[in-house]
């Protein structure tokens, strides 16, 4: 594997793109027939670059400020992980205060496949309100 090919390498160039909003390199980041998940979101699933450049097309055109920062990252083999904070301005004036983990396979300095938890930040009544909404059902906003 090319020091250029390698996950890290690879995470360098797609944040760098999206910081940029240089759409294609960012589409260029990934493999033709790239697979993404939402674990979280199944119905999010789809496969190929073109709903990636459809995506990113409308991010970058619908957050003109958007910036991602990587908070940490790390990779084994060819995966590499990322913790995002996604922030920008939305064209309604509320901010994007995004942040997750993205997981990604790396094969021939492309991304092949995602599996991404990026979430909006959102505050709710605090700690013992979630635990109650997972266990028992119960709405964890007040």
């Amino acid at each position: 594997m090319d020091a250029d090919d390698s996950p890290l390498a690879v995470l360098a160039r797609l944040n760098a793109a999206m910081n940029r909003h240089d759409l294609g390199a960012f589409v260029a980041c990934f493999h033709p027939e790239y697979e993404s998940e939402q674990p979280a979101h199944p119905d999010r699933r789809f496969r190929g670059i073109a709903q990636v450049e459809h995506n990113w097309a409308a991010m970058f055109a619908g957050i003109p400020d958007f910036r991602a920062d990587a908070v940490r990252t790390t990779a084994v083999g060819e995966e590499v992980w990322v913790e995002w904070l996604w922030t920008g301005t939305r064209p309604d004036g509320t901010r994007l205060d995004a942040r997750g983990v993205c997981i990604f396979g790396v094969r021939g300095g492309r991304v092949a496949w995602g599996r991404l938890y990026m979430e909006d930040v959102e505050a709710g009544a605090g700690i013992e309100a979630a635990v109650t909404a997972l266990a028992q059902g119960r709405s964890a906003t007040p």
